[in-house]
């Protein structure tokens, strides 16, 4: 038998069939507090370091290149050198021409955080971007200007080469390209040969600099140059060039008269810096017998009319790029040594060479073993 039981109007409803008010949430607690502060202050920090880009250039390691094998990315066997007219030879071996990555520049801004990672990594270096590119100079003319470099280090390496061989080589100066706001865009034209500037009969670029002195930026100058082949004489307006001193705001480059065709690709790589493995490249096709023993070499530096190798920027990534790309042995231009000194990366031997002589010399001496004589930084 059940009981019912009745509630009167002032009797309370039991607690437990009530819905009742919603319980109180416990409140954060002060670690709570300090993790939500600490996330959206890092997360306010990532969206803004991401943002704003930041007045630096950053430079990395970048890959090797064998000058001996065929051209990376291309699917035809293409190899990066080759030579028409003159007798070749087999090589085996490697002989890299490093590179180095850019970040930052004209077209390619780097942000807060690209930056402070880059401070961390101890093989890139960070610098103001003003130290590495012309604050004045577009995208397009930086490229062009490494394009003008890469052609004139491809143009010095075969002649460096052949006439190490003892090939005759005839060497001229000419017009390369002139710039935008020169003065003498409507009377110099690429491809000029420069024969006379003045009363000095051109030999040199250095020739040319010191025979516009001669004149205050802005004066007239009278040039001789051959233009598809036919000799053109004309008064030339000059500018104010870099240091206030008087130029004809062009970019020089060399062209040879060459005993064999030689062909270069090295791809999208420019600049001047590969110059000295080019040469090393080149001279091997042209020698009977590997010139490395099947040695994985790797080098960097510019090279001259005369054979000088000249000193490079990012020496520090482009030892970490050769060795991260299997080289043992490094040839470094001798001025870059007290850059080398104390950044070698472990498992590579570094020797400092200021000529072709000298980088022939310690190629040969890596391929034979004997390398206690060679010169180190």
């Amino acid at each position: 038998m059940r009981t019912i039981r009745r509630l009167r109007a002032d009797e309370a409803e039991p607690a437990s069939l009530l819905p009742g008010p919603p319980s109180p949430r416990a409140p954060l607690s002060r670690g709570n507090k300090l993790f939500l502060v600490g996330f959206f202050l890092g997360l306010a920090i990532l969206v803004v370091g991401n943002l704003v880009h930041v007045p630096f250039a950053i430079m990395s390691p970048g890959p090797t290149m064998n000058t001996l094998g065929t051209v990376p990315g291309q699917s035809d066997g293409s190899t990066l050198i080759s030579v028409e007219g003159l007798p070749t030879y087999e090589t085996k071996g490697e002989l890299n021409f490093t590179t180095v990555s850019v970040l930052g520049g004209p077209g390619f801004p780097v942000d807060a955080f690209d930056v402070l990672w880059a401070w961390i990594d101890p093989s890139k270096d960070v610098l103001p971007v003003d130290q590495v590119f012309d604050p004045n100079a577009s995208q397009e003319r930086i490229a062009e200007e490494n394009a003008v470099q890469m052609e004139g280090s491809q143009e010095e390496a075969t002649a460096v080469a052949l006439r190490a061989l003892g090939k005759p080589v005839t060497t001229h100066i000419e017009i390369g390209q002139v710039l935008d706001e020169s003065p003498a865009k409507n009377t110099l034209r690429v491809g000029d040969r420069i024969v006379r500037v003045g009363d000095t009969t051109v030999t040199t670029a250095e020739s040319i600099r010191t025979a516009l002195q001669k004149v205050r930026p802005g004066e007239p100058i009278e040039m001789e140059v051959t233009r598809a082949g036919k000799p053109v004489v004309a008064d030339v307006t000059t500018m104010a060039g870099s240091g206030g001193k008087t130029a004809l705001g062009v970019i020089l480059r060399l062209d040879h008269d060459f005993p064999a065709t030689v062909r270069i690709n090295a791809g999208d790589v420019g600049g001047p810096s590969a110059g000295l493995m080019f040469a090393l490249g080149i001279y091997d096709k042209l020698t009977p017998g590997p010139l490395t023993n099947g040695r994985d070499i790797a080098g960097t530096g510019t090279i001259d009319e005369q054979g000088r190798v000249g000193p490079i920027g990012g020496i520090r990534q482009k030892m970490a790029g050769a060795r991260s790309g299997g080289s043992e042995y490094f040839l470094a231009p001798a001025d870059n040594c007290p850059e080398v000194v104390g950044n070698i990366p472990s498992g590579l031997e570094v020797f400092a060479v200021s000529s072709f002589k000298d980088a022939t010399n310690a190629v040969e001496g890596i391929a034979s073993g004997r390398t206690s004589s060679l010169p180190r930084c």
